[in-house]
């Protein structure tokens, strides 16, 4: 059961933690605007994505296509670049459709109404919720991670919170617990507060400004509570690629998943590539053959690298060869190795491009 609180109860509490928000929140880049484009792009980048891995890319983002009307103009090809080696691609896209439409039917400003948010592609609950609070002082509450532990420990909830039933109860508890007041302001509270003090493991309880009213607290139950997540098992993935180079110093890239899923290269521009089984380089020789017409070329063996997609753990086996001539075949593209960051790539292809890179070879 959510633990109740009456109204004074529930109004100290609030008054204590917007206090200790506006007090030492943090001083981010989209903190500094309430402009619901900024806003939510940052909403975006953030999904699945430390902080500080997002900082530089959201400040390159907003310096190349500063609003929503310069984002649907942008070719995708853009905007991936912009967003290459964040990861998770999909928001990229996502967000590129969205502008168009946002541009289309909502005269160029993100709506503020959570029906027409929640028709945009990519926008879920969540992110609709932060950006309307933040951007619209829409009353909203929102519920992610940070926020689902921070409430389970207020409210010494246990089991698996992504339970559909639990989630349901964490989401009408952050609802019923907003500050309507100050909806964006509360709702980063309660992230920060699962950020920085009410951390997955070793939360800093001490100087937490409401465990006066945390449930888990008092009972000394903050390493049980929430209840670890049961993890799916890793898949094991190996990815034999093919970097040919012709006496200008040009490789081919291509833009096909091939035999491999599409979460690897993200449907971007990518080396030549099989996931492979027992022979790494006879089965990226076979594939070459099928794909590019290449055959007879001395694949030499580069050192391998290790990469990581959720779940998977895959092992990059990249392979060199020098080649006379590069085939020129739809959906392929013949580009300098060094200008690879010219156009949109994953980092698992740049973790094959820099095994060229390393000693010996």
């Amino acid at each position: 059961m959510t633990k109740r609180l009456s109204p004074a109860q529930l109004r100290a509490f609030q008054k204590r933690l917007l206090r200790w928000f506006r007090g030492h929140k943090r001083d981010l880049p989209w903190r500094a605007s309430r402009d619901p484009y900024r806003v939510w792009l940052a909403e975006v980048m953030l999904q699945q994505t430390r902080i500080a891995a997002v900082m530089p890319y959201y400040d390159r983002f907003l310096k190349n296509l500063p609003d929503v009307r310069s984002l649907a103009r942008a070719p995708l090809a853009e905007v991936l670049k912009l967003w290459s080696g964040l990861g998770y691609y999909g928001r990229a896209r996502n967000l590129h459709a969205a502008a168009k439409e946002i541009v289309l039917h909502h005269d160029g400003k993100f709506p503020p109404t959570l029906d027409a948010a929640l028709q945009l592609p990519g926008v879920g609950p969540y992110t609709a919720a932060a950006v309307l609070s933040i951007a619209y002082d829409v009353a909203l509450g929102v519920l992610d991670g940070n926020v689902a532990r921070v409430l389970a420990r207020l409210c010494a909830i246990r089991g698996d919170l992504r339970d559909p039933n639990r989630w349901r109860e964490l989401t009408k508890t952050a609802q019923d617990w907003l500050a309507c007041g100050s909806p964006g302001d509360w709702n980063q509270a309660l992230m920060e507060l699962g950020e920085v003090i009410c951390t997955p493991q070793n939360p800093q309880c001490k100087i937490c400004p409401v465990a006066k009213w945390c449930r888990v607290y008092k009972l000394d139950l903050t390493a049980k509570i929430p209840s670890p997540r049961v993890k799916r098992a890793p898949l094991r993935i190996r990815i034999a690629a093919a970097i040919l180079r012709d006496p200008r110093g040009r490789a081919i890239l291509m833009q096909d998943p091939g035999a491999h899923d599409r979460v690897l290269f993200s449907r971007m521009w990518q080396f030549p590539a099989i996931e492979v089984a027992r022979y790494p380089k006879t089965e990226l020789e076979a594939h070459l053959r099928a794909t590019l017409g290449i055959d007879g070329v001395a694949l030499r063996e580069l050192p391998s690298a290790r990469h990581g997609v959720t779940f998977r753990n895959i092992t990059l086996l990249p392979f060199f060869a020098n080649v006379a001539q590069l085939p020129k075949l739809a959906r392929t593209r013949i580009l300098s190795l060094e200008r690879l960051s010219d156009v949109p790539i994953s980092n698992a292809t740049r973790k094959i491009a820099a095994a060229l890179e390393k000693p010996g070879f």
